[in-house]
């Protein structure tokens, strides 16, 4: 019965019972960092069960220390953590046999699965990775862990036992892509297996301990037919969306840090074209397309010796040579926008990628500022030319107070007039400033022109579903 208490054996069982439990060990094989981390106490965490228990820290210390000790680490090199739980539990009974330590079955459960967390997972925060309603997991040291959920910041009580514990979770994940992260290297980018984005502060630069933020990966196909549904757009603007990517316009999506960027140009992707050819370039790789025809690069940072970097814009010059029909730049940051724009230039029609700006004015104005950065000697007015003939469109995306990430512009770039480009808003989110309150009311308003990419639209038939699109 849950939470009844283990016999515990007679004392002159003990020598046989830690004879089988070196037998059980050798089917175990721990992470050699977690190993060597200090034991301390544990955070609270579900029980099987799903009641909540505290184990007592000094159980948890003695059983863990006891199960590290006992096991043989060559012993079951590449096995999962299924393979391994049997062995895990049969070793916790034992040792809490031999130390005479009375646990329940909830605390049995727990033990042996904070210790498959330390094997296998990321120790204490595993529960959260596993939790779908949760889009942001942000660790500030050992005591203090935050969740984003449904847009709002919350504190959980889960800790790790100290610092060192969350530098070992830190350098199992950097190590997973190839990289490093130490005190001579103190920050790093990085992702999980599951797609999920990882970034790594350490001390010094983190003064109160290491700082892990991770963007969770979501396992919801997310669409732009969903993204209306759940009222982050209008059905037209959808649409309107839609076509822009089969009629191969040149897209960039604009919004603040965390506002729903990649998950809107992953949604935009879904209407590439089955035979078409698309590279994608990225810090961390994010993005997943559904196409078949997809070849992924990811930057590389330089070594302990300040050599072997490979950053965005290098990539970008390497994929024109990769005979690409859409060039997908995860996010254009720096000098690599000189080269985004020459590739939308020249015949790389559709190519799309991000950029943190509060509106898309803000967007084109950043856009110079970083093509500057990379040819200072461009006049600005050749920028602007550039810029112009090269972006059909900015989606602008935020996130509002209440949380929810909403569409509130299309804005398309219809040429220059003079030394400045013309932009008109195809659409917008107008909020209703007299109904304040926690939610944000609003509408999603169709500005009822003809869009100046009518006409390519019309190259690919979809000329009137693009006007019909576009009525109010």
């Amino acid at each position: 019965m849950f939470g009844q208490k283990q016999v515990i054996r007679p004392a002159d069982d003990v020598d046989e019972s830690a004879g089988s439990t070196a037998d059980a060990a050798t089917a175990l094989a721990p992470v050699v960092a977690i190993a060597a981390a200090p034991a301390a106490a544990t955070p609270r965490a579900q029980s099987p069960e799903g009641n909540e228990t505290l184990v007592r820290s000094d159980l948890f210390k003695l059983i863990r220390n006891g199960v590290f000790a006992a096991m043989n680490a060559s012993a079951a090199v590449g096995k999962t953590r299924e393979q391994m739980k049997p062995g895990v539990e049969q070793l916790v009974l034992e040792i809490a046999e031999r130390e005479r330590l009375n646990i329940t079955l909830a605390e049995q459960g727990q033990i042996v699965g904070e210790l498959l967390n330390d094997m296998f997972g990321l120790g204490p925060i595993e529960p959260l990775l596993a939790d779908e309603t949760i889009t942001d997991v942000l660790v500030n040291g050992p005591d203090q862990v935050y969740v984003e959920r449904h847009g709002r910041l919350e504190l959980t009580p889960y800790k790790f036992r100290d610092n060192t514990h969350v530098i070992n979770v830190a350098q199992r994940i950097a190590a997973g892509v190839g990289r490093r992260v130490d005190e001579s290297s103190p920050m790093v980018d990085a992702r999980l297996a599951d797609g999920s984005r990882v970034n790594v502060v350490l001390p010094p630069l983190a003064i109160h301990g290491a700082a892990i933020s991770i963007r969770k990966f979501s396992k919801r196909n997310i669409t732009l037919h969903r993204m209306a549904q759940q009222g982050n757009m209008s059905h037209a603007m959808a649409n309107v969306l839609k076509l822009a990517s089969t009629c191969r316009l040149n897209v960039i999506v604009s919004g603040g840090t965390g506002s729903g960027k990649t998950t809107l140009l992953n949604a935009l992707s879904h209407f590439i074209g089955l035979g078409e050819r698309t590279i994608t370039i990225e810090d961390a790789a994010e993005l997943q397309l559904v196409q078949p025809h997809v070849v992924s690069l990811e930057t590389r940072p330089e070594n302990a010796e300040g050599l072997g970097g490979v950053a965005q814009r290098d990539l970008v010059r390497n994929a024109l040579r990769m005979r690409p029909d859409r060039i997908i730049l995860g996010e254009t940051r720096g000098a690599e926008a000189f080269d985004v724009l020459q590739a939308m230039n020249t015949g790389h029609d559709g190519s799309m990628t991000t950029i943190h700006a509060n509106t898309p004015r803000d967007g084109i104005t950043r856009l110079e500022s970083m093509v500057m950065m990379a040819n200072g000697n461009l006049p600005l007015l050749s920028i602007r030319r550039q810029i112009a003939s090269a972006v059909h469109l900015i989606v602008q995306i935020e996130r509002m107070r209440d949380g929810m990430r909403r569409v509130t512009r299309i804005t398309e770039l219809a040429g220059m007039e003079g030394e400045v480009i013309i932009t008109q808003d195809l659409f917008t989110f107008r909020y209703d400033a007299s109904a304040y309150s926690e939610e944000v009311k609003g509408v999603f308003e169709c500005a009822a022109v003809r869009p100046a990419f009518a006409a390519r639209a019309a190259y690919y038939g979809l000329e009137d579903a693009l006007l019909e699109a576009m009525k109010p």
